[in-house]
């Protein structure tokens, strides 16, 4: 079962327009934890307070969790999906976003910088990213008003499209002027990202000081967040890299994450990137993000940027060659009406739920 006892992914519903609390998926159900369990912290909105408790406390309650369930005590808290309504999983405190895969960046720099290197020099040394914009961040299944700016005219998006990526939800935070510590005493769980992209309002505005308006516009991310224990058979090396980054950035553990994407849009799978060939792994991603001292905090999400293979991109700018080679149907980009949907599984078969999003014209004024 892609949703069974190894699994067991914390989400947020409600029941007939109920107070949000959260819950866990097993199999087609949401189990409740509150009366489950007696506690709380479950009632509450948003997964932020219990994933505050820390590492301790997410691996006491996923096992009290599992066990209860294998016994069938939880029975008479199973509700089925179709009844509730989902939520938006994290109350995010901040967003950034990474630049993380080599193809990705390799293909883009070909496209928008003809003239120079694919990559700039830093690329190989450190993960590149910037902060987005947590406000934006909705949960799978929220329409997607297509954007409006330059390009350099101004108008709504020709060219707006879809990144396919991994997020990582930080449950406890680090002090102010301190490195964070070890990635999975910081890193709650894992969700599916779509990070949509204007591509022709980023093109213009993206130099020389990288993306703003062409992303912040809206982030999507699954309702599902799958915790690290879970993906514990998913781990692998990671890619091997060269040169050899600082000390600071050297793989301690194994955090590359064996993960099967598949993009569908409007049902049509489109292509089907593997995640375990990014170049910078999350733990990576992390100390970098935290080297200067920056805090992490409740809520923090980071995501990997887009997941790009040679014969299987993450993004329709990639498939297309920027519209230069578009799809049989004859389309390059997201017309208004696409429904973009996003999956992932280990070679397990766990699944990490999905994003999906439908896009909507953009406002008229």
């Amino acid at each position: 079962m892609s949703f069974g006892l190894d699994n067991l992914p914390y989400g947020v519903f409600s029941v007939d327009g109920g107070r949000p609390r959260v819950g866990v998926r097993f199999g087609d159900q949401v189990l409740d934890l509150a009366p489950l369990l007696g506690d709380d912290v479950f009632r509450e909105p948003t997964l932020n307070p219990f994933m505050a408790r820390g590492r301790g406390a997410w691996r006491a309650t996923r096992g009290r969790v599992q066990d209860l369930l294998a016994d069938d005590r939880g029975a008479e808290h199973l509700i089925p999906l179709d009844r509730v309504r989902l939520h938006l999983p994290i109350d995010v405190a901040d967003y950034v976003d990474f630049y993380a895969s080599l193809e990705h960046a390799s293909n883009l720099g070909r496209m928008f910088r003809p003239d120079e290197e694919p990559l700039k020099p830093n690329w190989r040394h450190l993960p590149v990213g910037y902060h987005g914009r947590a406000g934006t961040v909705v949960v799978s299944g929220t329409d997607i008003r297509r954007p409006r700016g330059q390009r350099p005219s101004f108008g709504p998006s020709a060219k707006l499209d879809i990144e396919a990526e991994v997020g990582f939800v930080v449950g406890t935070g680090s002090e102010l002027g301190q490195p964070a510590g070890a990635f999975d005493e910081h890193v709650f769980g894992v969700v599916l990202v779509n990070d949509w992209s204007a591509r022709d309002i980023q093109a213009w505005e993206y130099v020389p000081l990288g993306p703003f308006l062409g992303k912040s516009f809206a982030t999507s991310i699954s309702a599902w967040v799958t915790p690290l224990d879970a993906l514990d058979h998913a781990r692998v090396e990671g890619r091997p890299q060269d040169p050899a980054p600082l000390d600071y950035l050297r793989r301690d553990a194994e955090w590359g994450l064996d993960l099967a994407l598949e993009v569908r849009l409007n049902g049509e799978v489109v292509s089907t990137p593997a995640y375990r060939d990014m170049y910078w792994t999350p733990d990576q991603m992390l100390a970098h993000m935290t080297v200067n001292g920056a805090a992490l905090r409740t809520g923090d999400l980071y995501a990997s940027g887009t997941v790009s293979a040679e014969d299987a991109p993450g993004s329709l700018i990639e498939l297309t060659w920027n519209g230069a080679r578009p799809m049989k149907t004859g389309r390059s980009f997201l017309e208004d009406g696409d429904t973009v949907t996003i999956t992932a599984t280990t070679p397990s078969g766990l699944s990490l739920g999905e994003v999906t999003g439908r896009i909507l014209p953009a406002t008229v004024r």
